[in-house]
């Protein structure tokens, strides 16, 4: 696979620079969400096509290693970590994941500055949540703003930032397994070996752990209720005594 990409768009009529956005972790439990925006020139959607860019989610590991490589080289990109305990303050604060994406986007496409910008929309509302990106936008020149759902696969561009985002999500998981002697898993709660590991350490890593989700949530549960069952029982015994 070539590092560099070489060649433009026909009579430049495709010059105009394009940025894709897309995110990966939206839904486990454990670490963090990552969005990511490639910009490119327009004509460049086609080459990276044809170079076998496509949804993070249809490449293995490795393929999205190498491609994720080429993507780096051959664009400006931008790429944003949302942690755990962002994402429990936002909602807290009654931000919830699809708000946070529209303030994350619209901070990436003031950063990259895009002709023309394309997103896959997590909201099934998309001329709603299409107006909290655009009114976050602080430019100096006119961007269009396309939201779409299925836009990592019908958008090369978008694809290319949706594995940007997961090669960095997979990193950051990487990370945190490095300093955890016992297998974490995926993150996923349809994992079994996440599964396993939240209900054994819970409270042990909290830092790691969003825990403003469910399945967080309904450990802390049980134990707050073993505790005051454990205390009512108590509070019988002196009363008798």
């Amino acid at each position: 696979m070539r590092d560099r990409v070489d060649g433009e768009g026909r009579d430049g009529e495709e010059k105009e620079n394009v940025l894709g956005i897309d995110d990966s972790g939206r839904g486990p439990v454990i670490g963090p969400m990552v969005m990511a925006g490639v910009k490119v020139p327009a004509f460049m959607q086609e080459k990276f096509r044809e170079l076998g860019v496509k949804d993070s989610k249809k490449l293995t590991a490795s393929q999205r290693e190498k491609l994720g490589e080429m993507i780096r080289k051959n664009s400006e990109f931008s790429i944003i970590r949302i942690w755990p305990y962002e994402i429990d303050f936002g909602n807290e604060a009654g931000i919830n994941l699809n708000k946070l994406e529209a303030i994350k986007s619209a901070q990436i496409i003031n950063d990259l500055k895009p002709d023309k910008a394309i997103i896959d929309c997590p909201s099934p509302n998309i001329p709603r949540w299409q107006a909290e990106v655009e009114k976050r936008l602080q430019l100096q020149k006119p961007c269009k703003v396309v939201c779409e759902h299925k836009a990592d696969v019908n958008h090369p561009v978008v694809s290319a930032a949706s594995i940007i985002a997961k090669v960095a999500r997979d990193e950051e998981i990487a990370k945190i397994q490095k300093r955890i002697p016992e297998e974490i898993g995926s993150g996923y709660t349809s994992d079994p070996i996440t599964v396993k590991f939240l209900e054994g350490n819970w409270e042990k890593y909290r830092d790691i752990f969003r825990q403003s989700w469910s399945t967080w949530q309904n450990h802390k549960n049980k134990k707050d209720q073993k505790e005051i069952f454990e205390y009512e029982g108590k509070d019988k015994e002196e009363q008798q005594f």
